[in-house]
């Protein structure tokens, strides 16, 4: 059937837009702003081209950038295809030329879509599933931000007073309220442990007891004063500060994203599954578009979550089995994490782990066969809306 491809290569104050036909003919290429008045220039234009034909766009990103356009184009009932940025580059170099340009990139993007049947379509999610999609990922941002500082922090306690940097588990509130007040050996052998534990009440420090005795007792083990040891103890207290704070926002960012999850429809049925909670629940949402209305079976949420591996024969081996390239890696965490968690909370989840573990598979083998058999239940009970019912297994009743 005659139809139009048209590719869109994303940026942040332009796209670059380049239409196909059939034969692989370019019909139009142009920069355009993104600005709302531009891009419907631009579909209106393509329209023309086609003259009737069907139209199919194809973009390299779902979100951000292209947002206004992805907007436009589904409210004006248009096609969308989703070419990802890697699939993008592997490709180019199979097209002529060597200089890397919008244009070329445009060009590309249309020319998989037309020639692909692989590519998944981009459709609008429900309005909740936006929201935690925007949500989980700022909280992955905060989560980031938060590895780096506390890698920054042990650095730089480490450089001062290596002793202090392995009593502290500095993921812990606990400690980290430790260096905001007291960050030299010197400074802690001073206060000394009474002291010390008054001090970390005042501030309700868990176990504020053994916290001083740990760090009093590292304080015993260095005398000796680093260069620099000032400006050190300042930073280290600044880091600590900054740590606590992202631990709010997060624990802030956990509040608001419990509450929109619970708000939707599915939300009963997906906490029902063991080792789901209200933020894997909404990774999951979001990383589906709110139900699973794309997908027409659990062997294809599976291949989209990365939970299914896929053969990789060459030649007389065959039976290689690898992970799949192309994949949700948001999604393949929440299968794989809720997974870990349920083999300690269901004893079903427990039993089939086990099972694998006796016939050979290493723990992550095992982990991933138990995530892939998670989907097919949650796929069915999304399908029959209805809750996981933990029931004894089977061995346990006999």
């Amino acid at each position: 059937m005659s139809r139009i491809w048209a590719g869109i290569d994303s940026g942040k104050g332009h796209h670059h837009g380049l239409a196909l036909d059939t034969d692989g003919k370019t019909l139009l290429s142009r920069r355009v702003a993104n600005d709302e008045t531009e891009l419907l220039k631009l579909i209106g234009d393509v329209q023309d081209l086609a003259d009737g034909r069907q139209v199919t766009w194809a973009i390299d990103m779902t979100g951000g950038e292209p947002a206004l356009l992805l907007a436009l184009l589904v409210n004006h009932g248009q096609e969308v295809l989703y070419v990802p940025g890697r699939m993008v580059n592997r490709a180019s170099d199979g097209y002529r030329g060597e200089g890397k340009t919008d244009a070329r990139d445009a060009y590309v993007i249309a020319d998989q879509a037309r020639m692909r049947r692989d590519l998944r379509p981009i459709r609008p999610g429900d309005e909740a599933a936006i929201e935690l999609k925007l949500l989980t990922a700022r909280r992955l941002d905060l989560v980031e931000d938060r590895t780096r500082a506390v890698n920054r922090l042990r650095g730089t306690l480490m450089s001062m007073f290596p002793a202090l940097e392995r009593a502290l588990d500095v993921t812990n509130t606990g400690p980290l309220k430790l260096l905001t007040g007291y960050q030299t050996p010197a400074a802690i052998r001073r206060i000394g442990v009474s002291r010390l534990t008054t001090w970390l009440v005042n501030r309700k420090a868990r176990s504020a007891r053994a916290l001083a005795e740990v760090a009093v007792e590292a304080a015993e083990h260095q005398y000796t004063a680093i260069p620099g040891e000032k400006t050190i103890a300042e930073l280290v207290h600044t880091l600590a500060r900054e740590v606590m704070a992202l631990n709010e926002q997060i624990s802030e960012m956990d509040k608001l994203i419990e509450g929109r999850f619970r708000e939707h429809e599915l939300a009963d049925i997906v906490l029902s599954v063991p080792g789901i909670g209200p933020v894997l629940g909404a990774e999951f949402l979001a990383a589906v578009g709110g139900d699973l209305d794309e997908f027409d079976s659990p062997n294809s949420l599976a291949a989209f979550a990365g939970v299914a591996p896929t053969p990789r024969d060459s030649g007389k081996v065959s039976g290689n089995l690898r992970r799949p390239l192309a994949y949700h890696r948001r999604l393949q965490r929440v299968f794989y994490t809720s997974a870990l968690v349920s083999i300690r909370c269901d004893p079903n989840s427990r039993m089939f782990y086990d099972r694998k573990r006796a016939e050979g598979k290493k723990h992550v083998q095992a982990v991933l066969a138990l995530a892939r058999r998670r989907v097919n239940v949650l796929w069915a009970l999304i399908r029959d809306r209805r809750c996981y019912q933990v029931a004894p297994p089977a061995t346990a009743a006999a």
